[in-house]
Order: structure tokens, then C-alpha cells, then sequence
């Protein structure tokens, strides 16, 4: 997962299942458009849907977590690494009460609901208006490490 000159790389894609759900929905359409219509109707408004979606879970399954010795970048925000504190990893409820009851409004979050974990990083840059990144992952323990130290994160 890391290459030279990066800590931790992860791209935080969409899981099969989406796709699977996505391609039924995608044959619905087919189907309750082209018995009434016909099929190039059909066809039509089956492709317009698989296109829409494959756009939605390109974009939103994009946001790319990359840390390296001079900064952090989590989906579309970057960071110096001379500015971060603290990152925390968390799981199961930990993760729940972050991203729900106890998030802070003022803090950058990447969520996404299909990852088990996250990685909370405190911020310290007092220009920031931000307290802390709030970044979901499949690897909170290894993303925590490599924000912690300078040492490349190992699989």
C-alpha cells in the first residue's frame, strides 16, 4: 500500500455490494420502462441511470487518505503534518458517538458510512477553524500510526 516517499495510502471506494445493488436498480429501470414502452426506451433510461450512478460511486468512493512526511490529505483538504496533534484511532461504538453525538460542528469529516473505523487528528494550527479531522478507514490503527510517526506504515 505505500510507495516511496508515502506513509499511507488509501483510496476509500464504494464496496461490491453498492455496485451489485446498483446494477439491480439499474435493470428495474430497464425493465419497468420497457414493457410499457419498448426497448429502446428501455435501454435509454437503464443507461442515463448506470451512467448517473457510476458517476455518484466514482466520486464519492474517490476520496483518496494519503500521508507523507510533509503532509495529510483526506479527500478534497490538505494539511502540513507541522500542524497536527494527536490522532486517535477508533472503532465500533467509539466511531458511532464520533461521527454522531460527540462530533464537533467545526470539524473537516470524511465519512463514509461503509468503513468500520477512523482516525480522529487533533489540529493544532490556531488559524485553523477546524479542532480536529474526523477520517473514516478500513486500517485506523495503521493510519494512526503513520500520522504518529515518521516511519513508512507496513501492511
Amino acid at each position: 500500500m505505500a510507495d516511496s516517499g508515502t506513509d499511507y495510502r488509501e483510496r476509500l471506494s464504494v464496496p461490491v455490494r453498492w455496485w451489485i445493488v446498483a446494477a439491480l436498480l439499474v435493470l428495474t429501470i430497464w425493465l419497468i420502462i420497457a414493457v410499457p414502452a419498448g426497448q429502446l426506451a428501455g435501454l435509454i433510461a437503464g443507461g442515463v441511470v448506470a451512467v448517473l450512478l457510476t458517476v455518484l460511486f466514482i466520486r464519492y468512493g474517490g476520496a483518496l487518505i494519503e500521508v507523507d512526511a510533509e503532509r495529510l490529505r483526506a479527500g478534497r483538504a490538505t494539511i502540513e503534518r507541522v500542524h497536527l496533534g494527536k490522532a486517535e484511532a477508533l472503532t465500533g461504538e467509539a466511531v458511532r458517538h464520533a461521527f454522531g453525538r460527540d462530533c464537533d460542528p467545526a470539524a473537516y469529516l470524511v465519512l463514509r458510512s461503509y468503513l468500520p473505523g477512523a482516525v480522529r487528528v487533533e489540529i493544532t494550527d490556531p488559524h485553523d477553524p477546524a479542532p480536529y479531522w474526523l477520517i473514516a478507514t478500513r486500517n485506523p490503527e495503521r493510519l494512526a500510526a503513520a500520522l504518529t510517526s515518521n516511519s513508512v506504515a507496513r501492511s
